[in-house]
């Protein structure tokens, strides 16, 4: 399963990013996480569909020092890109 999330709020500046790719990597998932210039996160995960929902509800909390106002959620076509999990 492949699915795209952008996280908005006080995302950027937090370690979000780097505290993402943890909790992906402890789930056993691919793929990448960046800052948008739009002041949001954008995630790219692959993997087992109910490791992609823990994923999206970690999104929706992040690191202690962020604020999650909305996490947007899509599914994604196509095979597996990635063979880890990166920041970008």
């Amino acid at each position: 399963m492949r699915k795209r999330f952008v996280v908005r709020g006080r995302v950027q500046g937090v370690n979000f990013r780097a505290a993402a790719a943890d909790e992906a990597r402890q789930l056993g998932l691919t793929g990448r996480i960046w800052n948008r210039d739009d002041g949001a996160v954008e995630c790219l995960a692959e993997g087992e569909a109910a490791a992609i929902e823990r994923m999206g509800e970690w999104l929706s909390r992040g690191p202690r020092m962020a604020r999650v106002e909305r996490v947007e959620a899509g599914d994604m076509d196509g095979d597996a890109e990635y063979g880890d999990f990166r920041v970008r």
